[in-house]
């Protein structure tokens, strides 16, 4: 039975085993607008018929512009009158760039909407819904919540802040070490040494692919002279936006980031000097002047989200270095994290930690990360957690 709820009211219909499955399918489909979307919400929807057949699903994608729902009213055609829609969040009732897929669900004569969960934005949340009953549709909401909450994090944090989903991202070993002590002969973008294994190297590429932009600092590109680009191979709408934070503009103008650039790289800086400016925008990278921060010599990190989110950023990948981290943690932007460990060792004071800089006080002050899974990548495994509800906080 499902007991989904909408604002605390119990669901109109019990839900059945197929109701899981056609629901698991509309799901499935909206992963499939995954980098397609943004800021917009993933969403996927399957109708049935009286019979139990599929006549028509699809999902959204930016571009498309049509609904998910729409679309697969228009190939279920008269199929679609008397039967089920399902999908993973509610229809809105609002005129944006398309009309109310609402009232689109009443004029094809559905009869029954099993949803996963409302929609997020305030201002239409529970909307649709009504609609859809006050039209005599039968509406049952809150199976697979869990799942589609997560499908849409990003979307429930920028349509109620507009600003991103910030995600911490690094790979350590067992000990909390990122990086062996520096070396004296160390040429930039010289063979890198990974610390996890190619299975967990290649999940950091699909939160890419999640992301609308990724966030190091200038040190990372010194160090590594990375590509910072989505290698899956998969669709997106906008390419991946490379943020650096440089404070000084040492960004070499022949970094690998910097030769590659496309519209699609912003340097961030506090003191900038109008030759090397000009070079770099020469070559195609946007830079930024940013207050300076902090006393201690933090970047402002919560005016670099809000900046962000001006840009329709909804999620944001910070892939730093451990002063980037620790400027992270301390200005308290992050959202959630997801952390790799290697079954590695690399122990001495000079191995670079997760986090530099003055560290948390006490325990108390410490972030807690809340809501954690695991998850296993051959020999390396990770820990994904919350330091606050996206839909909530």
């Amino acid at each position: 039975m499902c007991k989904g709820t909408e604002n605390g009211d119990m669901s109109d219909v019990t839900a059945s085993f197929d109701d899981e499955r056609f629901l698991r399918r509309a799901l499935d489909l909206a992963r499939q607008g995954i980098g397609l979307t943004s800021p917009n919400p993933n969403v996927g929807a399957v109708i049935v018929n009286s019979d139990g057949v599929i006549v028509g699903e699809g999902f959204y994608t930016y571009d498309g512009l049509r609904h998910a729902e729409v679309i697969a009213i228009d190939q279920a055609g008269q199929n679609a009158r008397g039967g089920t829609l399902y999908i993973n969040l509610e229809p809105c009732s609002h005129q944006g760039r398309t009309g109310p897929c609402a009232s689109a669900i009443v004029a094809a004569r559905i009869n029954r909407v099993v949803a996963s969960m409302l929609d997020p934005n305030p201002l239409v949340s529970g909307k649709g819904f009504e609609i859809l009953r006050q039209a005599g549709v039968a509406v049952s909401v809150g199976l697979l919540e869990a799942e589609a909450k997560s499908l849409n994090e990003s979307f429930g944090k920028y349509i109620r802040h507009h600003i991103p989903l910030v995600t911490l991202k690094a790979a350590m070993t067992l000990d909390g070490k990122i990086a062996p002590p520096p070396q004296r002969n160390h040429k930039n973008g010289a063979t890198a040494n990974w610390i996890t294994g190619e299975p967990a190297r290649a999940h950091v590429q699909r939160l890419r692919h999640q992301s609308d932009a990724i966030l190091v600092g200038v040190g990372t590109i010194l160090a590594d002279d990375p590509l910072l680009t989505d290698r899956t191979g998969q669709p997106r709408r906008r390419p991946l936006l490379r943020v650096i934070l440089d404070s000084r503009l040492r960004l070499p103008l022949e970094s690998r980031v910097v030769q590659t650039a496309h519209d699609d790289v912003i340097v961030l800086c506090s003191l900038a000097e109008e030759k090397k400016k000009k070079k770099l925008q020469k070559l195609g990278a946007r830079v930024e002047q940013i207050p300076v921060g902090t006393t201690d010599g933090r970047p402002d990190m919560a005016g670099i989200v809000a900046y962000l989110g001006e840009l329709e950023i909804a999620n944001v990948l910070v892939e730093g270095g451990a002063h980037v981290n620790w400027a992270a943690l301390a200005s308290g932007v992050v959202d959630k994290v997801f952390l790799y460990y290697a079954t590695k060792i690399l122990g001495g004071t000079d191995s670079i930690p997760f986090a530099d800089g003055a560290g948390f006080r006490s325990l108390r002050d410490a972030p807690c990360i809340k809501s954690l899974s695991m998850h296993r990548f051959g020999e390396d495994f990770a820990v994904e957690g919350y330091l606050r509800d996206p839909y909530v906080e």
